[in-house]
């Protein structure tokens, strides 16, 4: 089972947006001073426009750096609120955790030596179990909330 970790930011959408936008101000300017026959009356207009540009760059920049998206925030929280307990006896280890969703809706999976999980609103982990190479998913309980694993 594999998983996308690779995340696409604002500011990284912007990298491609400004430029284009910028380049297409730059070409109505051109078209401007191509057919202005009024000499400093269009220097004004092309230099409003520059300004103008500059100006609204520096805002949306500005927008992505101080705003991280709302699903985003909410990844970051559950991330830092997650816990689980992994118990190591004789031969075996206990998982514990909790994973939100219905039974039908958590998959576990044990592949060399990393457990995935998964459960529902977009809810995903990965545990590195050290020692848990050549295991398997012995017994799987969930009630309440709370997954249970024994790997033997």
């Amino acid at each position: 089972m594999a998983s996308y970790k690779g995340t696409y930011s604002n500011e990284q959408s912007l990298n491609f947006v400004i430029p284009i936008v910028v380049i297409l101000f730059f070409g109505i300017i051109y078209v401007m001073t191509q057919r202005a026959d009024y000499g400093f009356v269009s220097f004004i207009l092309i230099g409003a426009a520059a300004l103008t540009i500059f100006y609204w760059v520096k805002v949306l920049k500005k927008m992505t750096k101080d705003q991280k998206p709302l699903y985003y925030k909410a990844r970051e929280q559950e991330t830092k609120n997650w816990v689980y307990d992994l118990i190591k006896s004789e031969g075996e280890f206990v998982f514990v955790a909790e994973v939100p969703g219905p039974e039908d809706k958590i998959a576990v999976r044990l592949i060399d030596g990393i457990l995935y999980i998964r459960g529902t609103s977009g809810f995903s982990k990965e545990v590195p179990i050290e020692g848990a190479g050549n295991m398997q998913i012995f017994d799987f309980k969930y009630r309440n909330g709370v997954l249970t694993l024994r790997i033997k």
